[in-house]
């Protein structure tokens, strides 16, 4: 066997092909993670397809009839891309049957950030997770917000593909129709279509974190305190509730829209409650800031609130409750 040298003058065995197909795919997860789960928007099923995708690799990587694979990334993103493309369809099944609406499950870790001097609100900013979890939440800060998962679940598989390979990733139309097997006119029009939809449903814009950090501390005050005018205040005319509690958790039989529905409903939820033996801590969900809810110590729900571009207004509110996708949360 071939043996080199290095600078202390120690010999190296070259690194076995077994070594090299684990490191390579080492390299690249997070990016696949990130790519798939904005497929599919759970991380079970993106486990799953991970999963997948490494017994592909290695099957192929380690053939020794094979020829070499000379762009692992690529290679490696077009298996996982497709083997999620095959996932949606069951997914689109399991959905039919879910009981009330069907929110993307939250990607949940901490905030990173200084913490304002003058804070007074819940714990839990900049708090908790070493360099670890920092590293961790910014390789899947790719994540694009919650909101906006909505939006692509509206999307038909190979128009979510193209988007999120394009328009999120950064990938050009050459690579992306490599990666979908199709023709490079075929993936501007899946890319135009998928842009054109997502604009109409979701206008470009992104709070600052402060502002979204302020505006979900004055809705989480008004609706404890089942303050029905501040509520009306807070909320757009056209916002809209989703509770996901999956028939598992308290949610709601299907979105409520109008301010005033959502305002009513909300104070009279408080009224029952008053948000008694809540505990309140700010984490990071796709990348905002947002607001975890437990009950006795477990996580009880997840809080993510969408603001209007015009100002301070609420336009969409997910609670995320379904104790099955708040299984890794802490």
């Amino acid at each position: 066997m071939e043996r080199t040298t290095g600078a202390a003058g120690a010999a190296e065995v070259p690194e076995d092909a077994g070594g090299r197909t684990t490191r390579e795919y080492a390299e690249h997860r997070e990016l696949l993670f990130s790519l798939v789960y904005n497929l599919l928007g759970s991380v079970a099923d993106t486990e799953d397809v991970l999963q997948d995708t490494w017994l592909a690799w290695t099957a192929r990587a380690t053939d020794p009839a094979a020829p070499g694979i000379e762009h692992p990334k690529a290679y490696l993103v077009r298996i996982a891309v497709n083997r999620a493309l095959a996932q949606q369809a069951a997914a689109v099944r399991r959905r039919e049957t879910y009981v009330g609406p069907w929110l993307p499950e939250p990607l949940v870790g901490p905030l990173v950030g200084p913490r304002p001097e003058s804070d007074g609100g819940p714990d839990g900013w900049g708090g908790g997770g070493g360099t670890g979890d920092v590293a961790l939440a910014a390789e899947r800060a790719e994540a694009v917000s919650l909101a906006l998962l909505v939006v692509l679940e509206t999307l038909s598989p190979l128009e979510r593909s193209a988007f999120v390979l394009h328009e999120v990733f950064g990938y050009g139309g050459a690579e992306v129709a490599a990666v979908l097997g199709r023709s490079p006119a075929a993936v501007r029009q899946l890319v135009k279509r998928a842009r054109a939809h997502v604009r109409e449903r979701r206008p470009r814009y992104e709070p600052e974190p402060a502002v979204r950090r302020r505006v979900t501390e004055r809705f989480l005050a008004a609706t404890l305190g089942g303050d029905l005018g501040a509520l009306l205040e807070l909320l757009a005319p056209d916002v809209t509730l989703v509770g996901d509690g999956g028939g598992k958790a308290p949610g709601g039989p299907r979105p409520l829209t109008g301010r005033g529905k959502v305002a009513r409903l909300l104070a009279a939820l408080a009224g029952k409650s008053g948000g008694r033996g809540l505990e309140i801590a700010w984490r990071s969900v796709n990348g905002a800031p947002a607001v975890l809810l437990s009950a006795s110590g477990r996580p009880f729900a997840v809080l993510v609130l969408d603001l209007a571009p015009e100002g301070d207004l609420v336009r969409g509110i997910h609670a995320v409750s379904n104790p099955d996708k708040l299984r890794g949360v802490a």
